[in-house]
Formats: C-alpha cells, sequence, structure tokens
C-alpha cells in the first residue's frame, strides 16, 4: 500500500512539474489578438460621419468607426469630447461628459448605421 502511495505521489509531483515549465514559456511569445487584428487582411469597419456638422474649433478629430463616434482632441493631444449619433440626433458631449449641441437629423439622413 505505501510502495503505491508513494508511486502515485512521485508521479504526480514529476507531471506537475513538466505542466510548470511549459507554462513558463520557454518557447517564443505569441502575437496577442490585437497585434493579430492589426496584421490581418479582415476587412476594417467604416462609417459615414458626414452626418456630424459640428466641429470644435482648432480640434483634432479622431474617427472611431466600431463605436461610430468622434472624438475631439485639443492640438496638444488632449481630449476635448466626443459626437455620437443616438436616435434622430447627434450628440455633442464636452471633455466632461456634458452635452454641448444636439444637431437633429432630417428623416431623410436617417440611414441605417
Amino acid at each position: 500500500m505505501r510502495r503505491i502511495l508513494t508511486t502515485t505521489l512521485a508521479v504526480l509531483a514529476l507531471t506537475g512539474t513538466a505542466v510548470a515549465q511549459d507554462a513558463d514559456g520557454d518557447g517564443p511569445k505569441k502575437p496577442s489578438m490585437h497585434e493579430l487584428y492589426h496584421s490581418s487582411s479582415l476587412p476594417r469597419s467604416h462609417a459615414d460621419f458626414s452626418r456630424f456638422k459640428y466641429r470644435p474649433p482648432g480640434d483634432k478629430v479622431v474617427e472611431q468607426p466600431d463605436a461610430f463616434r468622434l472624438l475631439f482632441r485639443t492640438r496638444d493631444g488632449q481630449p476635448d469630447g466626443y459626437a455620437e449619433r443616438r436616435g434622430d440626433a447627434v450628440i455633442y458631449y464636452d471633455r466632461y461628459g456634458k452635452v454641448t449641441h444636439v444637431q437633429p437629423l432630417a428623416p431623410d439622413d436617417e440611414t441605417p448605421n
């Protein structure tokens, strides 16, 4: 009985050591999903931001087609607000998340995203 128990413990200890060594990652690092996406040939998201009329003066505009949102940044790169479509309007927010402008959309502008 003692011999079976010691043999079983020895096998488990060796197996655990082998699994731990594999988890250390001695091989090359695999790319993350974000790195794979950027280097893939998958189609990128596209959104039409022509309905977003207001732009804060002097700000850079960064498009986020996945979220269907525009980000506004000052010349030195600080966040200055964002704009997104909600229902039948485009709502513009300042850097603190407060609504600054509401642009109603005409019924013919209501194309699906």
